[in-house]
């Protein structure tokens, strides 16, 4: 579904991430691995088009999007629930979901925006409810049912985790292998890496922008030296 074939992007001059190669097959779950700067949250926010492209090529569905604006490549399909969620805080939850929903056919709303209370019933209960005033798992949640609103084949997460209680982390592991269920390719950026290698089929170990490892989630956590290196695993 998604190919990107040595990727290199960044800001201005900087380079955050360099050469990296990565392959998503339909309804699969790929984790993104590595320490704070690895590149990890840049690679999201390209192929999304909010970073620039610095070299390299970014494939969906066999077709060329790396030129395309953001907006093209959410109609195309793709969906980013961002780091730190930037929700419109001044906004309701409902308006939220409607916000991400704009790029459908208003006659949609309503069920697109039941499947994502279904999903997260904790938001239909806060439905008028402005997201500044969310607690942060609920703001995680909204972030994700944001992006679901689009109707994306592909969704990436980033940071799904963090800074959330555990039962919190439960709730939205469960909702990824929901949607994994209901056919959806999921590609998460995530620190908690005994979490992302409990839910993902292939993972990608990323270092100063580089790509170190890639490969079954099993493999990885089955290489010792893998583990202990780059995973945090013992």
């Amino acid at each position: 579904m998604l190919e990107i074939h040595h990727l290199s992007c960044g800001y201005g001059a900087f380079q955050a991430v360099g050469d990296l190669s990565l392959t998503l097959h339909p309804g699969t779950i790929t984790g993104l691995i590595g320490a704070n700067g690895a590149g990890k949250s840049s690679t999201l926010m390209c192929v999304a088009g909010h970073v620039t492209l610095q070299g390299g090529a970014i494939m969906f569905d066999g077709q060329d999007i790396s030129r395309l604006a953001p907006d093209q490549r959410v109609r195309r399909g793709i969906a980013i629930s961002p780091e730190g969620r930037r929700l419109f805080k001044d906004l309701s939850v409902e308006d939220n979901l409607r916000v991400g929903g704009l790029t459908q056919p208003a006659r949609r709303f309503a069920q697109d925006r039941d499947y994502v209370l279904n999903l997260f019933p904790r938001l239909g209960e806060r439905l008028q409810s402005l997201a500044g005033n969310l607690s942060g798992g609920e703001q995680q949640m909204l972030a994700i049912g944001r992006a679901l609103m689009a109707r994306p084949r592909l969704i990436m997460i980033d940071e799904l985790s963090l800074g959330l209680m555990p039962k919190v982390i439960d709730l939205c592991y469960r909702a990824l292998r929901q949607l994994q269920q209901d056919g959806m390719t999921i590609l998460l950026v995530e620190q908690n890496t005994d979490r992302v290698l409990s839910i993902a089929d292939e993972v990608c170990v990323l270092e100063s922008g580089r790509t170190v490892w890639q490969g079954k989630a099993s493999d990885a956590r089955n290489d010792p030296t893998l583990a202990a290196a780059y995973l945090g695993l013992h």
